[in-house]
């Protein structure tokens, strides 16, 4: 992910504007540690393009060791429900007001 945030970054410093007023959410799937800085890596990236973004009750992040576990996770998915009805509340209002 810190790849991938970086390599964007590089364009859109060639491209200004790109990502600014876009709406943004940081969403982690995690074994263990690491979840935290990943959502703070992704925040910082879409707040230092200008991007909106969008949060939920807790940190969105979900965990789980195997492939599936995170659909175990209860309080994860919780918080996932929430962020998206909070993402579409925001796109519905943007929308609303004749933004891109």
């Amino acid at each position: 992910m810190q790849a991938l945030l970086e390599r964007t970054a590089v364009v859109s410093d060639m491209n200004p504007g790109l990502f600014t007023h876009k709406v943004g959410a940081a969403v982690v799937a995690a074994r263990r540690g690491g979840a935290l800085n990943a959502v703070d890596a992704m925040n910082h990236f879409f707040l230092n393009h200008e991007m909106v973004v969008v949060g939920s009750t807790y940190w969105n992040m979900a965990y789980g060791q195997m492939p599936g576990d995170v659909e175990k996770d209860k309080e994860g998915l919780a918080n996932m429900e929430n962020l998206g009805k909070n993402m579409a509340w925001l796109l519905k209002g943007l929308n609303g007001r004749g933004n891109p």
